[in-house]
This record gives structure tokens, sequence and C-alpha cells, in this order.
């Protein structure tokens, strides 16, 4: 089967696979509007310890949150393939997020992707929209309304 016969069947959702720690995550193309090496991140003070701070990415002024430790995950561990995806979101315009690697783009067909049901025990879950089935592997899918909600 070819692409053009699986684009009829399914409709498909294109996701940047990122990892966290030792888990890949997968962020919805559509919310991406850049990917920018790690730089200077200034801190502004009396913010929850997520909130990295700010940078200026072509004079805008883009505050930047670390999802490690929004997720309660280990602080991140910045290295050189350490990365600040800029979001836009309807909710929140520009939001910076780091991730420590940004792996390859995938297209799942929606048939591939299970929806995730909460039982509001694990604070981490409730940051995850489905799991897509990709090579063999999983991708855990963020929703970033949950994510930034707060």
């Amino acid at each position: 089967m070819d692409l053009m016969e699986l684009n009829a069947t399914g409709e498909t959702t294109q996701f940047i696979v990122i990892k966290l720690g030792d888990e890949q995550y997968g962020i919805d193309i559509k919310f991406i509007d850049n990917i920018v090496r790690m730089q200077h991140i200034t801190r502004v003070p009396k913010v929850p310890a997520y909130l990295k701070g700010v940078i200026n990415l072509r004079g805008e002024v883009i505050p930047v949150m670390s999802v490690r430790l929004k997720m309660g995950l280990s602080a991140d561990e910045l290295d050189k393939n350490s990365r600040i995806i800029i979001l836009k979101l309807d909710t929140h315009g520009q939001i910076g997020i780091i991730v420590d690697q940004v792996r390859e783009v995938v297209t799942l067909v929606n048939d591939d992707i299970e929806k995730v049901s909460y039982d509001g025990k694990e604070e981490r879950v409730n940051y995850i929209f489905g799991i897509g089935k990709y090579d063999g592997g999983l991708i855990s899918l963020l929703d970033f309304s949950a994510v930034l909600a707060e």
C-alpha cells in the first residue's frame, strides 16, 4: 500500500518526536512554530520553578518552561542536543519548552493513536492525550492545553 492509499483510508497527523529523559513524546506539528538551539534564558523572579524565564527570539520575548519539571521529572540536563521548541497556542500565544532532544517527524494514522483514559491518580498521565504506535514502538502524545494549564 502506498502513501496515497493510506491517506485516503485514514486521517493522519504529523508529530515531532522529542525525548525527555528516557521517554519519547510526540507534539502535534500544528502547534510548533520554531525549533531553536539552547540559548541564554533570562530568569524572571517570583514564578514557579518550571518557568525558566524568557528568551529574546528575533525581538520577541518568549517565556520558556521546563516540561520535565512541570511533569514532575528530574531537572533538565542541558547538552548539545537540548533544544527550545517554540509552540504557538491559541490560549497562551507563544511559549518555549525545553526538550532533551528532537528526534524526527512521524506521520501517524489516527487509527494508530490510542486515547488515554484517566483515573486521576497520576498527575503526569494527565499531560498525555494518547499513545501513538509507530515503528514497533510507542510514543506518548502530549496534550499542551493540559501541560500549560495553570
